[in-house]
């Protein structure tokens, strides 16, 4: 067994072998297991090892089994540090934000320590559950495709090398090499979708819907989504322009097309405007496409969607980046990085990034010369000296200074597909 796990996980990093590793651990039996199997694989192919554990300070014996597995990396030769998630205002979805903070902070450290890649410890299990959830959701083609084993979120790269492994083998990998791992209660909390979910696959197990056959179904839909995606970016070669950050979509050209390229060219097009991970509901996009074919405009995830003579504008909407300002050194709402004039030898000191916003266009006379919708332009990125407009890069007002997309054109035409 510990000679076929190896091979698996080293089959699976053969094709991008990377020198640093950072593996997510929580202390359970699935991270545990993938601790140990890259331990082995880091010590045969010269590769460097950093393990991290995010406690999310939510159950009191989160910081025990933090220490425990600082304990076993200790024994392994492994740096380990542990990360606290900190600030939850007790809004939302407590597992969704867990899950979202838990990337963010690992994708921190992983940066911080210039890893090539994270790798997560999610099994076959995790996907089977993973796809019942999702049609329990009633999702679509994207939502009930397999896992990606690997992929890129919040400017990290991750990997996935035990997904097609059962949580079962991992388990008793580590009983036969005398490792303890740590048992979470809310494991057996039926209070949360995915535990009642998993009792319900061991059930259905019995009649021979078990996990490999969901990983299949998954793969099957991914392979529909690929097909669909190659699809919608020939549409999106020949039928969107972008401009200033934003996508102007010829609507006779897309209306041509059959309902599922339309909607994932529009969503698509949100994703790139807004820096979104995940696309909208497919029904809060359904019903902003309904009434699109009788509105002038529509608002969905931060974006504003209008028509104007023939086209279908998708941009930024004001009211989502109205507070974020920042240093003219820094990211503006995750997209806009600002170069002052070669020339420039003024201090930066008391320059700020925000909004141009309607007080802003005032001060750009000749804004409508470039053809752009006026929303567009408000939200654009603009350097200020308190309430003194400096330079608006993209209307018409730059006095030399630049604003470049962070995320280019070609992030917008050359849609990645993760396997």
């Amino acid at each position: 067994m510990v000679a076929d796990l190896a091979r698996m996980l080293a089959d699976g990093l053969r094709e991008n072998p990377p020198k640093t590793i950072g593996v997510a651990v929580s202390g359970g039996s699935d991270s545990l297991a993938l601790l140990h199997l890259l331990h082995g694989f880091a010590t045969d192919h010269a590769c460097t090892l950093h393990v991290a554990t995010v406690d999310h300070g939510l159950r009191p014996e989160a910081a025990a089994e933090a220490e425990m597995v600082g304990d076993i990396c200790h024994n392994l030769g492994v740096s380990h540090e542990v990360l606290h998630w900190q600030g939850w205002d007790r809004s939302g979805n407590l597992q969704n934000e867990a899950r979202k903070a838990r990337y963010l902070l690992l994708a921190h450290w992983g940066r911080r320590r210039q890893l090539d890649v994270i790798a997560l410890g999610h099994t076959a299990d995790d996907q089977a559950e993973t796809f019942l959830m999702r049609l329990a959701r009633r999702a679509g083609v994207d939502g009930l495709s397999a896992m990606p084993q690997r992929f890129e979120r919040n400017g990290m790269m991750w990997i996935r090398p035990l997904l097609h492994t059962r949580r079962a083998a991992l388990q008793e990998y580590l009983t036969l090499n005398g490792i303890n791992w740590a048992d979470d209660p809310s494991n057996d909390d039926t209070r949360y979708d995915r535990v009642r979910i998993r009792n319900a696959l061991a059930i259905l197990e019995g009649i021979g819907v078990e996990a490999g056959a969901l990983t299949v179904v998954a793969q099957n839909m991914t392979g529909a989504k690929e097909a669909l995606t190659h699809q919608m970016q020939q549409i999106a070669r020949d039928h969107v322009s972008l401009h200033a950050g934003a996508v102007e979509i010829d609507v006779a050209g897309l209306n041509a097309q059959p309902f599922e390229i339309r909607r994932r060219l529009i969503a698509h097009a949100l994703k790139w405007v807004n820096g979104a991970y995940y696309a909208p509901r497919s029904a809060a996009l359904g019903d902003v496409m309904t009434a699109l074919a009788t509105a002038p405009s529509a608002t969905l995830q931060g974006c504003e969607l209008r028509h104007r003579s023939g086209k279908l504008w998708v941009f930024r909407e004001l009211q989502a980046v109205s507070e974020i300002t920042c240093n003219i050194d820094t990211l503006w709402d995750g997209r806009w990085r600002i170069t002052p004039p070669v020339q420039f030898t003024g201090k930066t000191d008391g320059l700020t990034l925000r909004a141009l916003g309607p007080e802003g266009l005032m001060l750009c006379p000749d804004w409508r010369d470039l053809g752009l919708p006026r929303g567009v332009l408000l939200s654009s990125p603009a350097v200020w000296q308190d309430a003194r407009l400096v330079a608006a890069p993209l209307a018409g007002a730059s006095q030399n200074w630049q604003a470049v997309l962070e995320r280019g054109k070609d992030t917008f035409f050359a849609v990645h597909i993760t396997h």
